[in-house]
């Protein structure tokens, strides 16, 4: 018995790409079939399913799925609920989400779908040229991961490969960094719309009804801008090699004193103590300190013991250097301590029942050691948390070349 025509290239040994998986999930049959006869391709398998609990159980069989088209409006399960419930799975919590809705252009929606893990949010009618580009960047960086995966597994000890490899990871991440901070820029605007039309609410708002949300809208909105500026701190720092610094004539000891009053209103429970010796003026990136401290005090708050006190404090006497520590009660468990400053790897539940993106101590470890300076940890529970941060007294006095500032 003869083989089939589509054997032969492997008889040749030539392998075929593998067909990338897109989970098209919508509830009315007309529109999975418009989406199923537009996306399908030698390539490409559609995994169909009419509503977020089929998807579901679909996401049980199916592995390695490269995108997931969701309609956001559908009975019982709708699509911001499906996408929540794949983020919270491991197996599926890095699959691009795409959302599709027939309803109106809401910024409150969008910023609904982009807190729910989108990378992207589509009205109906659909674009389909827009929509065929979106969808061959995503099978692109599916098949870059998938195949960097296998470079990886099939590496041999040859210098050739071992270049190849570093291009292709370098490219990669590149481009996983320039997507990270245009979607970051480009996030600013609408979420400005946002936070503002709620402050507006709270302020002219009488009704307690309209405060209440407005207030909720707000904070999960200042949240999402500190995420996003994380997000761009990040690309910036691994785009052009460090964070950019503008140094001028710096007091240390006014700008302890304004980052300890900033958070003595809002965690009143706690106290927090500040001690300074010596004189604090230098030349820093006053700034890029204050975010520094400010992440320094407001992590021990939240993840320090429930309303033990915060010491900071100031040492200024030394001509060539000045050192400011932040001790909190409780201690971290040893095995995150070697992983502490890496982004993403530490992603600890606040005491407020938010979790960041564990990029906080990434970026004040950057911009310190932008200025030239380290950052030191000790931790037990019995002599509790400590960080302090030693810098020279005269940071780097420019920036690198060719940094974008916005």
């Amino acid at each position: 018995m003869t083989s089939a025509p589509l054997d032969a290239p492997e008889r040749q040994g030539v392998e075929r790409p593998p067909r990338a998986k897109i989970l098209v999930v919508d509830d009315l049959e007309q529109n999975r079939r418009s989406l199923e006869a537009f996306l399908r391709r030698d390539d490409v398998e559609i995994v169909a399913a009419e509503s977020g609990r089929e998807a579901l159980e679909l996401l049980l069989v199916h592995d390695d799925i490269a995108l997931a088209l969701l309609d956001v409006q559908m009975p019982e399960m709708d699509g911001f609920e499906l996408a929540e419930l794949m983020r919270g799975t491991l197996r599926t919590r890095e699959v691009p989400i795409i959302f599709v809705t027939a309803g109106s252009k809401d910024q409150l929606r969008t910023f609904q779908g982009y807190g729910a893990g989108a990378v992207d949010f589509l009205f109906k009618p659909l674009e389909l040229t827009i929509l065929r580009q979106k969808v061959d960047v995503f099978l692109r960086l599916y098949r870059q991961r998938r195949e960097l995966a296998e470079t990886v597994q099939a590496l041999r000890a040859s210098a050739a490969e071992r270049e190849r490899l570093v291009r292709e990871l370098t490219e990669s991440l590149r481009l996983a960094e320039m997507f990270s901070a245009v979607l970051g820029h480009d996030l600013r605007n609408p979420l400005s719309v946002i936070t503002t039309s709620a402050e507006t609410l709270m302020r002219r708002g009488p009704d307690e009804t309209l405060r209440r949300p407005a207030s909720r809208i707000l904070s999960n909105g200042q949240r999402m801008g500190r995420m996003i500026e994380e997000l761009l701190d990040m690309a910036r720092a691994r785009m052009t090699g460090g964070f950019p610094l503008s140094p001028s004539e710096t007091d240390l000891l006014s700008l302890c004193r304004r980052v300890v009053a900033d958070h003595e209103i809002s965690h009143a429970a706690c106290g927090i103590s500040f001690t300074h010796e010596g004189d604090g003026r230098g030349f820093w990136d006053e700034d890029r300190l204050f975010q520094v401290l400010a992440n320094l005090v407001g992590n021990a708050l939240e993840h320090g013991r429930r309303e033990a006190p915060i010491a900071v404090r100031l040492d200024a006497v030394s001509a060539e250097r000045v050192m400011v520590s932040v001790h909190s009660q409780g201690g971290i468990p040893p095995e995150m301590l070697p992983h502490l400053f890496d982004p993403f790897r530490v992603r600890q539940t606040r005491a407020s029942g938010t979790r960041g993106l564990g990029l906080g101590l990434y970026i004040v470890r950057e911009i310190v050691a932008a200025h030239g300076g380290h950052v030191d940890v000790a931790s037990s529970e019995a002599e509790g948390t400590l960080f302090t941060v030693t810098l020279p007294r005269r940071a780097p006095a420019s920036p690198p070349e060719g940094v974008d500032s916005t």
